[in-house]
Order: structure tokens, then sequence, then C-alpha cells
């Protein structure tokens, strides 16, 4: 690659489609979150910046929930009467006010803004795949295939630490196949924990097969070592090249740390970034790895300490959900992290706490792969799809809507026992709540009809907010203090707010099925549900589904405020940033 080819996706038409494009989503969100006001003006709605002087003008469909439509080609930004060039660098300069966007963090935001920005032009270059032929694809297929990312954050694209040459490599939406680094980490320093059944030397021949295992024993006889003093740890490869060789290097020097060289699969970086699919044997386990590259208010760090815990965790709810009947009918499941190692490197332990990104640099756990477990007929994608939506304006869901030949409204019924009666059990029965968006479940299709629901990323996403809750000690962790009146925010805003807003939004957009439609049957699931569980009537009439109304909890308002580290993981509820109410869009049925 030359040094132009590398920014050959940066043109003057792309750059111009990526800003308008951003800007819509802004001015929608934030409208959503509280931040800006538009003022209706005959058809078209007007926002001003902080001094009045420049306005962006636009039409827009108020949906639900305050969704805000905004038509993309309606946006025009003017400024003395004048009309000027959407620019999104300018456009939160222009409201940095308007959107707390504090000295200090602004320039660091922008930084996110440019690389999403970036992130969108890369996009624009792939050939066009309509959703039709998207529904039809592979699981890896639609995984690379997503064009937009978290549909709430503005700036989800960030991953500040890639130049443009990593980007390249390594982005998801690239779809480049990535050797993992592998270290020898001594194990006076590291430490390897595994799912019931599981021991390490074998587990590490299945995970890299038996000659890949012996080359590395080899490099470690070579220079005298004992492979048995060792443990293996997959790497990404920035973390090697921009923080082990250099952050690690007294390490490295005193022989803790080895490196071993590339493994022989190749892997297919998922939408997270930092998590891997084995795309050489897609039956063996993905790999998440830590990667100190800062995106969407979080250092992509995993920390050792906590990777210990992690398998138990898993164990715990797989076992939680084999004994459940209800979650069992759903047709649940988890893909458990299985195996864990981490490295810690004593020094920087002593000079920070424990949620340091320097605790976070070397870690890797291994996540059960979903392919193994598909029936005859059956296809995978991940959940996220379902709100991407083509060059032609075309949504994955209603392709597979289409492709399914159901009713819109059965379509969906399906769809929601897979996905969202477990969440409403798992809350109800157990107090136990997941973070379900899109790129956390993986859908099990036939025929793009959904047949059960995939959950993933768990020891680090899942909460228990039970006070009285029995758990065993390795999974205490997860017990969380939240105050009653914010427990059922789990649902409202992960799901109603968060992912639920923006499918009804699409498909009515496409005039495939009418919001008021889509919420009815929310509804229906919902008391379907309910009427399933009657000895848990104490428990829905205290958190109730059908309130009038939820707190608006807003996320890109936790990024402008601090887009290093959103939420303080010592008082994750403490950190919600609430702004009045929602209107809850099932509370009439």
């Amino acid at each position: 690659m030359t040094l132009a080819d590398a920014v050959a996706h940066l043109s003057p038409e792309r750059w111009e489609k990526a800003n308008r494009l951003l800007i819509r989503k802004a001015l929608a969100e934030f409208a959503h979150e509280r931040l800006i006001t538009p003022e209706a003006d005959g058809p078209s709605y007007v926002v001003r910046s902080d001094d009045g002087l420049t306005r962006y003008r636009f039409t827009a469909v108020r949906r639900a929930l305050d969704h805000w439509q905004v038509d993309a080609d309606s946006i025009r930004r003017t400024r003395d009467g004048a009309e000027l060039p959407l620019a999104a660098l300018d456009f939160f300069i222009e409201l940095k006010d308007s959107l707390g966007l504090g000295d200090e963090i602004l320039p660091v935001y922008l930084e996110e803004i440019s690389s999403t920005l970036s992130g969108t032009c890369y996009k624009l270059t792939k050939d066009r795949i309509p959703v039709a032929e998207l529904a039809r694809a592979g699981f890896q297929a639609i995984e690379t295939g997503m064009t937009e990312g978290h549909p709430c954050f503005v700036a989800n694209n960030g991953r500040l630490g890639f130049g443009v040459h990593e980007y390249l490599s390594y982005a998801p939406e690239t779809a480049n196949p990535v050797r993992l680094v592998w270290l020898a980490a001594h194990r006076s320093r590291a430490a390897f924990t595994a799912g019931v059944g599981i021991e390490y030397e074998s587990f590490v021949r299945e995970e890299l097969g038996a000659a890949t295992v012996d080359r590395f024993d080899g490099v470690l006889r070579e220079r005298g070592l004992d492979p048995a003093d060792y443990l293996l740890i997959p790497v990404h490869p920035w973390q090697w090249w921009n923080k082990l060789t250099v952050t690690f290097a007294a390490e490295i020097a005193r022989g803790h740390l080895v490196c071993l060289g590339e493994g022989d699969d190749e892997y297919l970086a998922q939408q997270s970034i930092r998590t891997f699919f084995n795309n050489s044997s897609p039956g063996r386990h993905y790999v998440k790895t830590a990667l100190s590259v800062l995106n969407m208010g979080f250092m992509r760090g995993l920390s050792a300490a906590y990777m210990e815990a992690t398998p138990a965790i898993n164990d715990w709810l797989a076992q939680l959900i084999d004994n459940d009947p209800v979650l069992r009918s759903t047709g649940l499941s988890i893909i458990r992290e299985r195996a864990a190692v981490g490295y810690r490197h004593l020094e920087y332990e002593k000079a920070t706490d424990r949620y340091s990104p320097y605790r976070k640099m070397l870690a890797a756990l291994w996540r059960e792969s979903p392919v193994p477990s598909l029936r005859e007929g059956e296809s995978l994608a991940t959940m996220a799809a379902l709100l991407h939506v083509d060059h032609e304006g075309a949504s994955f869901a209603a392709a597979l809507i289409e492709q399914s030949g159901l009713p819109a409204r059965e379509w969906l019924r399906a769809y929601l026992r897979a996905y969202f009666t477990p969440l409403l059990h798992s809350f109800y029965a157990y107090d136990l709540v997941f973070m379900p968006h899109g790129e956390n479940v993986i859908l099990v299709l036939a025929d793009g009809v959904v047949r059960r629901a995939v959950y993933k990323d768990i020891a680090e996403e899942i909460a228990v907010m039970d006070p009285d809750a029995v758990l065993p000690p390795a999974v205490e962790r997860l017990r969380v203090e939240v105050p009653e009146d914010k427990k059922l925010l789990s649902v409202f805003t992960d799901v109603f707010d968060c992912f639920f807003r923006f499918l009804a939004a699409n498909l009515a957009t496409e005039g495939v099925l009418a919001e008021d439609d889509f919420w009815r049957t929310v509804a229906e699931v919902t008391r379907e549900y309910q009427e399933s569980a009657p000895e848990l009537a104490d428990k829905f009439a205290r958190y109730d589904m059908f309130a009038p109304e939820f707190a608006l909890s807003c996320l890109n308002r936790l990024q402008l405020r601090d887009n290093r580290q959103m939420v303080d993981l010592a008082d994750p509820s403490g950190a919600l940033q609430l702004v009045g109410t929602l209107k809850n869009p099932v509370a009439g049925f």
C-alpha cells in the first residue's frame, strides 16, 4: 500500500456524505436527549448555534419515545442568511455550550468524530450489498457488513490509537483476516482459569492445534526455558506493537514474557473490535483480547484480576438457564466464556487503583462459538444487523420479514419471544439484568424467522440487583445496588429506548409495520409472559412494565461529559444521566 492509498477513501464527495449522515444522527439523538430543542418553523425545524447566528434547518418525523427521524437530505446550514457546507467539526464547536463539551473534552471528542467520519468514508467505498442479499449471506459477511455501529452514540467509531494502516488491518468493516500474536507468560505473574471440566494443556492444544503448540514450545526451549513454567496468552497485534513492546519492556527483558510469534489460524474482528471469530476453524472459540484503544467512552482493555472469576460466572449462568423451564422454553442460550488468562504487572499494580487502564493491558478470554450449536437449516446473524439499513434505505429486519413470508407482526412476535421474553423473566424471577444491545446478542434464524437468541459478553455485562440473592463466592461481584425506582430502567433504556425505538421507526418508515402495531405486539408478548408466571404477580405490580412513563437515560450525555470513562465502574447506576421522562409506548395497550 502506498502512502496515498492509505487515505484514498477520504474523497471530497464521501467526506460531504459522511458529514451529512453524522450531523443527521447528531440532530436526532441530541434532540432525543434534550441537549438541543429544535424549534418548529413551518414544515421544518431549526436548531441554532450557541451564539444564535448559525441555523440548521431540516425536516423530521417525530415518533414514539420522542424519536426524531431526521431527513439527511433536508439539512441546510446557514449563517447570517448565507448557506454554508455541512461540517461536523464546526457543528460541535458551534454548539459546544449546549452540548456541555468542556475545553478539555472537546478536542478529544472532535478526534473521535473525525475517526468516525473517516470510518464512514471507508464504508462508502465498499460494494453496496442490498439487504435482501445480506439477509441470505453468512454469519461473518453480516458481521462485517454493518455500516452504522451503536445506534445512539454519535461518536461511535472513535478507536483512538489506531492509525489509518491499523484501521485498514483491524477494523471489523474492513474484513481483513488477522493472525494473533502469542506470548508465553511466566506462571509467577500469570493465571489461567477455566470452567468446569477444562484443563489448560488439552484446551490450548485443541484451540491452537498440536503443531502450533509444539512450535511455540520449541521457541522456549531454544532459549533454555521450560514450557511448563509458562502460560500462552493471545494478544491483539496492535497491542503488541504499540503497548507491550514498550510499556512491558521490563517484563520482556527479564524473560517473564516471551514473544512466540503469530498463530496459524486466521481470525476476523467482530463489531466489538477486540473480539475475534476463528475464520480458519469456525467451531473453535472466539478470542477476546485486551486493546488499549479509546472507543465509545472506555479504554477497551481487559483486567487480569477480572478475568479470574469469568469462567465461574459463565458456568453459574449457564446452569441457571438450564434449570429454568421458562428460559429453556424460549430456546435461550449463552455462549460461555470458558477460559481466561491474565498477566499481572506488579509494578503498575502498586502504582494504580484496580480500575486503571494500566491493569488492563494483558489478558484474554476464550468464548464458545455458536457455530457448533446450529441445527439443520439454521443460520446466524448479529442482532445489531436488524437496525442495518442499506444504500437504498431498506432495512435488514424488513428483508428477513420478507424472506420469512410471515405477516410482520407474526415475525416480530417470534423475535420478541426469543429475545425479549428471556430478558423479562430474568429480571422478574432473578433480579438478573443483561446488557442486551445489538452487538451482545446473536440471533439464530431459519428461513428469515428468529428461532432463538444467544446472549454473549456475560461476565462483564450482567448484574444481579437483589441484595438478598444467594450467590456463590466467585459470582458475588455481579451483585449491584440499584435504587428501586431505577431497576426497570435496565429494560426501558437498554431495550426500548436503545434498540426497539430504532427498529420500530425503520419498519414504520418502510411501510412494513405501523408503529402502533409494533408496540402493541411488544405489549402482547409482555402480557403473555406475565400470564404464564402468576407466581410473580407481586413483582409485576412493583416493577410495572405498563407504567405511563419512565426516566429518559442519556448515553451521549455520558460521553460528552467524560469520553475517557463514561461510567464509574464502582457505581454504574450513580453515573446515569437522567433528564425528564419518556412516554411508555406500551402503556396504552
